[in-house]
């Protein structure tokens, strides 16, 4: 029995000695592939600057413009048509292609800092037009509101005067 007991006693010391050393294998694959992410997750990848970049500021009003151009995808315009793509009349309006737009936006989406500055800007006139239309809405609105109360009391008086007009005189 104890040759039995002896036998299981060391192969226990094999199976943990095997273990111990996959255990340490792990731990130099665990630290290699941490190293590796930590490398690769760098932002070393701030592009070269195109020849043809467009500024900031237009950068700012070409986003602006490319916001409301594709939010306006899904309403209907005056001649009932939704679903128009209006994207090719913002690079006709600022006088650039899609392959000029794309080589900035990457330029400047690799210094997120300046990208960051458009997009807030652009998002703050956008916040701006906003509460002016709002404004001028309410405006129109309460205008609208007294004409038609006008109409209405216009109406009323000339019931009333209609109603004189036909009364007997006694």
């Amino acid at each position: 029995m104890e040759i039995w007991f002896t036998k299981t006693e060391n192969s226990t010391k094999i199976f943990v000695e095997n273990v111990l050393l996959l255990i340490d294998k792990m731990k130099n694959f665990y630290y290699l592939l941490t190293l590796f992410f930590l490398v690769s997750c760098t932002s070393n990848t701030i592009l070269e600057k195109p020849k043809d970049l467009i500024p900031k500021d237009t950068m700012s009003l070409l986003i602006e413009e490319m916001m409301i151009a594709s939010s306006s995808k899904f309403i209907k315009n005056k001649f009932q048509e939704n679903e128009v793509n209006y994207m090719a009349l913002v690079y006709e309006r600022f006088k650039i292609d899609s392959l000029r737009f794309q080589r900035s936006n990457l330029y400047y989406i690799s210094k997120i800092d300046d990208y960051q500055k458009i997009i807030e800007k652009a998002t703050q006139s956008l916040e701006a037009k906003k509460a002016l239309y709002a404004a001028q809405k309410t405006r129109l609105d309460s205008i609208r509101k007294d004409s038609i109360k006008k109409i209405k009391t216009n109406a009323k008086l000339m019931d009333s005067v209609k109603k004189l007009e036909l009364a007997p005189i006694q």
